[in-house]
């Protein structure tokens, strides 16, 4: 289940007929970052590059040369070495990505300096994300100095710099089939690795033996790698948003936050869910958790084309200070409490944001000052929570320390919405049914 050769080369024809005449669009790859001294972290290639090439080396940048003669598509990328490859894994070279990648010119990287410029010079325009990558910025603005300093000889320099963001970003926010079907199966697989979790989490375990449960899932169906830092968060530990920890020991009585999601042939899932230790929610975790619930499910009813981005986050807004008030944790009429933003002391972030090739994905939430219309192609998460901080005074001590989010991805449709993540339970009666079968 991969994204076809032929759907990289529509990407780049697609991004290359957005382009101005005479103009060139540079895209530089990842490079290899040290963990330690002599080790690297797993490489993973940048998303703009990847979402144009598929290639999966460091050190590579793209070139796209809209009407070039001698071929549109030329890649930098590293020479076949034997040695090196003995030591760290075969490589492509030039003639690889020409023939496994669609380049119709294809060089080694330590040649760039002297083939870049003069495929810079004679074009009036450069598309490129100026400012994402430190170091290529200083080599492509010494590029176009040289030519520069040949102006009087003839020398026609580019005169114009042209975010290339702007078209590129807009172009990854619509997710053909292919995609969609890519970031199914990274759903199903992180669906698994929740239920895994559930199924086997039992009180006096540490939270890193339900990391690492999950992490098996993941790779256990071919994906080695999750999408982002997984949080699980034990008892008070699921109000902290982003706790990574995951070192305290599971008592019983308590939430357990697990927000967790593998990557799949390099799109992003995303999930989170709750469900108690002993696998028994008490009153209070039951009536905040309904809330949450509530709220998720009232937002994914009002993803559908011609709904706006924010109409999801308000949904949950209304549902979870509603919910609030009638459990006496605010105070108030709900649409001041609302306009206040009451709320925020329980409930601090968004419902939602864009996923794909990145967990929080590329993609411009309003146009022209206006929330974006939702169109079909585009895939979000749904993640309303509710967080009492063991801190909160305000409220009643049975109620602090409870910690609850519950998140999905979404695809827009045709005509409504489809949840890529729907295999990990979500109700309260669901998930009981689940911890005590396997108990």
């Amino acid at each position: 289940m991969k994204v076809t050769k032929q759907e990289f080369a529509r990407r780049r024809s697609k991004l290359m007929s957005m382009m101005e005449p005479n103009s060139i669009a540079i895209i530089p790859g990842a490079v290899e970052k040290t963990r330690s001294r002599d080790t690297e972290y797993p490489f993973r290639q940048d998303s703009d590059f990847y979402y144009l090439s598929g290639f999966n080396e460091p050190d590579a940048v793209m070139v796209l040369l809209p009407g070039r003669e001698h071929g549109e598509y030329v890649m930098f990328c590293r020479d076949r070495d034997p040695a090196m490859e003995l030591w760290h894994g075969y490589r492509q070279g030039p003639e690889g990505v020409c023939k496994n990648f669609g380049a119709d010119d294809a060089f080694p990287v330590g040649d760039i300096d002297d083939i870049l410029p003069g495929l810079l010079e004679g074009r009036d325009r450069v598309y490129y994300a100026m400012g994402r990558h430190a170091d290529f910025d200083q080599h492509l603005m010494q590029w176009v100095n040289a030519i520069r300093a040949k102006a009087r000889t003839g020398a026609h320099p580019p005169g114009e710099f042209i975010d290339l963001d702007h078209f590129l970003h807009d172009m990854r926010l619509y997710k053909s089939a292919a995609e969609q079907r890519v970031m199914k199966r990274a759903g199903e697989i992180s669906a698994g690795a929740h239920v895994r979790a559930m199924q086997i989490c039992k009180p006096g375990m540490y939270e890193y033996q339900l990391e690492a449960e999950i992490l098996h899932e993941f790779a256990n169906h071919g994906a080695r790698f999750p999408a982002y830092n997984s949080i699980v968060g034990a008892g008070a530990n699921g109000c902290v948003l982003h706790y990574v920890e995951n070192e305290s020991q599971i008592r019983d009585g308590d939430l357990i936050l697990i927000d967790a999601g593998c990557e799949f042939e390099g799109y992003a899932a995303d999930i989170t869910r709750t469900f108690p230790a002993s696998g028994r929610f008490s009153d209070e975790q039951r009536q905040l958790y309904d809330i949450v619930l509530e709220a998720q499910l009232a937002a994914i009813e009002v993803i559908k084309p011609g709904n706006h981005w924010n109409q999801p986050h308000d949904e949950t807004v209304r549902v979870i200070t509603e919910g609030l008030v009638r459990l006496g944790l605010l105070k108030g009429k709900v649409s001041d409490l609302i306009e206040k933003e009451a709320y925020r002391d329980f409930y601090m972030h968004r419902a939602g944001h864009w996923l794909g090739l990145d967990v929080h994905d590329v993609g411009d939430y309003k146009v022209g000052d206006e929330w974006r219309l939702l169109e079909p192609g585009m895939v979000m998460t749904v993640e309303p929570g509710i967080y009492v901080a063991p801190s909160n005074d305000k409220v009643e001590e049975r109620w602090r320390g409870i910690g609850i989010r519950i998140e999905d991805d979404v695809v827009v449709t045709k005509d409504g919405c489809e949840v890529l993540t729907a295999g990990v339970p979500k109700t309260v009666a669901e998930i009981e049914a689940l911890m005590t079968e396997a108990a």
